[in-house]
């Protein structure tokens, strides 16, 4: 698992690439958090290169969309394979992420 940060346009793009999981979610969160303390608030996290997030994985994403959003930014999501997809549907998390299919839509739509 590696992550892949960059700036683009005030969006950090926080490319995953592998699984984000138990093992890994907590050096996910530094990540991001880093950014949110220099002074980040767009955040677009681009799943094209990952094919399985755990539960703990989901429980990352929520708690650092939570965090940012008190920091008054926004947290989205790109790139989700059809597993992933299903998965953000059944746990109803569709509805707290907006995810678009690649990293040009998302961006573009910031």
């Amino acid at each position: 698992m590696s992550f892949q940060v960059s700036d683009t346009d005030g969006i950090v793009l926080v490319a995953v690439d592998g699984e984000l999981i138990v093992g890994n979610r907590e050096a996910f969160k530094e990540v991001v958090i880093d950014q949110l303390d220099d002074g980040g608030r767009k955040f677009l996290i681009d799943f094209a290169e990952s094919s399985y997030i755990d539960s703990s994985g989901l429980g990352a994403l929520v708690s650092l969309s939570k965090r940012i959003r008190e920091e008054g930014g926004e947290l989205r999501l790109a790139g989700l394979n059809d597993d992933l997809r299903t998965l953000f549907e059944l746990t109803k998390l569709n509805t707290l992420f907006q995810i678009s299919d690649s990293r040009e839509l998302a961006l573009a739509d910031f």
